[in-house]
């Protein structure tokens, strides 16, 4: 589905650009996609002279779903000394948090096609549990327990 994208991106940086196909929810809920990710990425870095690729120049980036991958990659991969270092990462609307889906980004976009509020749940639960039985928890913020809404709000709050 980014073959394009990916493509443009390659022509126009002169970059070398690996897409990464990964198994998708709800078939295949989490962890199965970071896995896949994770695991293309750590060959690819442990292979960079088969590519001709610098070790300098790797970069990782995503959009939406893959840009949540992207971060969860970046991270495992950041404390490893036997890899070469990430150059960057890329994040294009990436979804980073599940604590709370009524901050404002959410509130201002939530009717904003593709991806709307309620569908981002969806696909979110989707992901995570392979069951959207919990769609209006979510969407109320119920799903997290108040302690732990606390210990977070310095975080994920509105202000």
């Amino acid at each position: 589905s980014h073959e394009r994208i990916c493509q443009y991106i390659a022509e126009e940086s002169g970059a070398l650009v690996v897409s990464v196909g990964y198994r998708l929810a709800p078939e295949h809920k989490y962890p199965a996609a970071y896995e896949d990710c994770l695991s293309a990425s750590q060959h690819f870095l442990q292979h960079l002279q088969h590519y001709g690729v610098d070790p300098a120049r790797v970069t990782v980036c995503g959009d939406s779903a893959g840009g949540n991958l992207a971060a969860a990659v970046s991270q495992t991969l950041a404390g490893r000394s036997d890899l070469p270092r990430l150059r960057a990462q890329i994040l294009i609307y990436p979804g980073l948090q599940a604590l709370d889906f009524n901050l404002p980004s959410y509130q201002q976009n939530r009717g904003v096609p593709l991806l709307f509020q309620e569908r981002a749940v969806y696909y979110s639960l989707q992901y995570v549990q392979g069951d959207t039985s919990n769609l209006e928890e979510v969407l109320e913020g119920s799903h997290i327990p108040p302690d732990m809404r606390l210990k977070y709000q310095k975080w994920v709050s509105p202000d």
